[in-house]
């Protein structure tokens, strides 16, 4: 008999790459029925409320403002979230990435809270917090608008071609990972509410379906609705029953579910508008600093649009709808800035995780998403009811969340070949030097107060201080410069770096499916053709 031997039938074989993630219940376009896509939607609401919250209780206090300015920034940074998810879902990327508030641009702004000029303001803490509002809102004007040339010019396209299975996986991996300052130490504020919060999601989502059959897709769907009712019911019997009466204020902010204060300054109803605190003021120097923030967060976010569509079952992007995502979210930052959420926008990372759990990336239930998040932006008191929700209970689903988009990152790694020396160094070093400087930075400047660049420039300060922050931003720049400048030339380099998987996607016509999940509604493709 000619040629070699047939392989043997108990002979490993290894697990075939695959372009799109397989057995996701829903694709981008193909949408559940009615009914659960609406509790899908508002199980993305639930999550995002974490960041959404967390982000102005920590800053608005130190702008002045009291419960009722922190309830305000808080509806209005979930209304300008809706706006802007509903936008790059149908216009940006058409991925389902939830949109919301971003941690990258908080050095930025508690450099603007903490300048000088206002100190002048101290006897009236409303005005010191209006003017300094109206400063961040001049600063995320201007930053928003480096996204948008970068996104709409077709420049950030031109950079994402250079990209390649093996430099995505650093950056990817660490926009997940990189959060883990979110997730255990969350918990660990409020243990006896946050450790079964983790322990219940994980047994519903993970075991449970396997030990009820029947109907076994709805606990790993709703695991999040599921396990936030049960311990949210509990964490409340704690609170009537007395249990933090004595506890210290610290303790009492994370266990504590009767956050009167945030509810009773909730309007009932009330519609966030532009420039609502006031004309926007601007400063050059905070001005450039907040751009190098937005920078940052095009970085993260490009990782977090890949893990998106990974999780949603669809190709990679092309360059060019990539590109067209970024200028979308440049508007969301410059709604952000005419809003005053205190706050720039990018790609939600914990809603990209939700989309994993729940094997469900439905272009309509982050659409359906987005009405909650602007129904409940306007009625007040019942946004606020949801607000409410312990903070070590968000934690415990940062674990779950963060984990997965950091998963899929690795999962990246099918392409390359892993036998490569090439891909060994490209690989660990860019992720150790991910960990390792940005840890540097973060522990001088808890240490010092100040980051290891201190000059009497504030804003030069924060533009270098604040990308070696970054875990992802970090390592996607070292593993892109590394895989484009280490024997790039060698054929068989190539293929070790996966770059042959993507060839077909580079171009917006190279696959057809590519029109199935990223062309633009209303045949707008006609006018603003991709490329």
């Amino acid at each position: 008999m000619a040629g070699g031997a047939a392989p043997k039938a108990d002979e490993p074989l290894p697990h075939p790459a695959k372009d799109q993630l397989p057995s996701i219940s829903y694709c981008i376009t193909s949408p559940p029925p009615w009914p659960e896509a609406i509790l899908l939607g508002f199980q993305h609401y639930i999550v995002m409320l974490g960041t959404t919250v967390l982000i102005p209780t920590s800053l608005v206090p130190q702008m002045g403002g009291g419960n009722e300015e922190k309830a305000k920034v808080i509806q209005t940074l979930l209304f300008v979230a809706g706006l802007n998810t509903f936008l790059q879902s149908l216009f940006g990327t058409r991925l389902p990435a939830v949109m919301g508030g971003s941690y990258t641009f908080v050095p930025s702004t508690i450099s603007i809270i903490l300048a000088g000029r206002f100190s002048n303001y101290s006897g009236d803490p409303v005005e010191k917090f209006k003017r300094t509002m109206r400063a961040i809102q001049g600063s995320l004007i201007v930053a928003s608008t480096l996204q948008i040339v970068l996104g709409f010019s077709g420049l950030w396209r031109n950079v994402t071609r250079f990209l390649s299975p093996l430099s995505v996986v650093p950056l990817i991996s660490l926009v997940g990972f990189g959060l883990y300052e979110f997730g255990f130490p969350g918990v660990a504020k409020c243990v006896e509410i946050g450790l079964p919060q983790l322990v219940i999601i994980v047994f519903i989502s993970q075991y449970l379906p396997h030990v009820i059959k029947r109907g076994k897709n709805i606990f790993d769907r709703f695991a999040v609705i599921f396990s936030v009712v049960i311990v949210w019911i509990y964490a409340h019997l704690l609170t009537v029953g007395g249990a933090y009466n004595d506890a210290a204020p610290k303790t009492q902010a994370s266990c504590r579910t009767d956050r009167a204060g945030l509810i009773d300054a909730a309007p009932w109803i009330r519609v966030p508008w532009p420039f609502q605190w006031g004309a926007p003021s601007f400063d050059a120097g905070e001005a450039f600093a907040m751009m190098m923030a937005s920078f940052v967060a095009l970085v993260e976010s490009t990782g977090a649009f890949f893990a998106v569509a990974r999780y949603a079952s669809a190709t990679p992007m092309p360059p060019s709808v990539l590109s067209r995502g970024v200028g979308w979210q440049g508007i969301g930052i410059l709604l952000s800035g005419l809003f005053g959420t205190v706050n720039g926008t990018s790609v939600s990372v914990e809603n990209a995780g939700l989309l994993a759990l729940t094997r469900v990336g439905s272009r309509r239930v982050v659409q359906i998403s987005a009405g909650f998040m602007i129904f409940f932006s306007v009625l007040g008191k019942f946004g606020a009811v949801f607000a409410s929700i312990p903070a070590p209970i968000v934690a415990a689903l940062y674990c779950l969340f963060f984990a997965y988009v950091g998963a899929g990152g690795l999962s990246f790694l099918q392409f390359c070949n892993l036998n490569s020396f090439r891909v060994k160094f490209i690989l660990g070093f860019s992720i150790f030097i991910g960990l390792s400087v940005p840890q540097y930075f973060n522990e001088y400047t808890a240490i010092n107060g100040f980051g290891p660049v201190h000059t009497s420039g504030r804003w030069f300060n924060d533009m270098v201080n604040i990308p070696f922050s970054s875990e992802p931003f970090v390592a996607g720049c070292v593993a892109f410069f590394l895989d484009n400048t280490l024997h790039k030339k060698d054929g068989q380099v190539r293929k070790d770096r996966g770059r042959h998987w993507w060839d077909k996607f580079w171009s917006f016509k190279g696959d057809t499916r590519s029109e199935e999940f990223y062309s633009l509604p209303f045949n707008l493709n006609k006018y603003f053709p991709s490329v």
